[in-house]
C-alpha cells in the first residue's frame, strides 16, 4: 500500500505540473512501468550490498548478541559442551588405552580430537571457519547417501 502511495503522489504532485518529467512520463502507466522497472531491481542492489558489504549487518548482530542474553548463554553453553565432550573423549581413550579398543577405532577418535582441537584452535567470531566446517559436514553428509 505504501508503495502504490508513493507512485500516485508522486506521479500526481510532482510529474504532472513539470512538462520536462511529462514528457519522460506521458502517463501514469508509463511511470508505474518505468519505475518499477529500475526502482525494483535497484531496491535489491542496494539491499544486498546494505546486508552483505557493509558493517550494519555485523553491528545489528552484535547489538542483538548483547541485548538478548539467551542467545549469549546459548552460544557459552554450546562452547562449553564441546569442551566437555573433547574431556570426556580424552578420558575415554585414556582407560580404554589397552587393547579393548581396536586400532581403527582408536585412530577414528584421535582423528576427531585433533580434528576438533584445529577447528577451535584457528576460529573466531570474524572468520568463516564454522562455516566452512558446516559445508564439509554437509558435502560428506551428501556422499554417504
Amino acid at each position: 500500500m505504501a508503495a502504490i502511495n508513493v507512485l500516485t503522489v508522486t506521479y500526481f504532485l510532482a510529474i504532472e505540473n513539470y512538462p520536462i518529467l511529462h514528457a519522460v512520463f506521458p502517463t501514469f502507466a508509463h511511470y508505474i512501468l518505468i519505475i518499477t522497472g529500475i526502482g525494483a531491481p535497484l531496491l535489491v542492489v542496494v539491499g544486498y550490498i546494505h546486508f552483505k558489504r557493509s558493517q550494519a549487518f555485523t553491528a545489528e548482530a552484535d547489538i542483538s548478541l548483547e541485548v538478548n542474553r539467551y542467545l549469549a548463554r546459548n552460544i557459552v553453553n554450546g562452547e562449553l559442551n564441546l569442551k566437555f565432550n573433547t574431556m570426556m573423549i580424552k578420558l575415554f581413550l585414556k582407560k580404554y588405552a589397552s587393547d579393548s579398543l581396536l586400532d581403527q577405532d582408536k585412530k577414528i577418535i584421535n582423528d576427531f580430537l585433533i580434528e576438533v582441537d584445529e577447528l577451535t584452535k584457528t576460529r573466531t567470531v570474524d572468520n568463516i571457519k564454522d562455516v566452512e566446517y558446516f559445508k564439509k559436514l554437509e558435502h560428506l553428509k551428501s556422499l554417504s547417501k
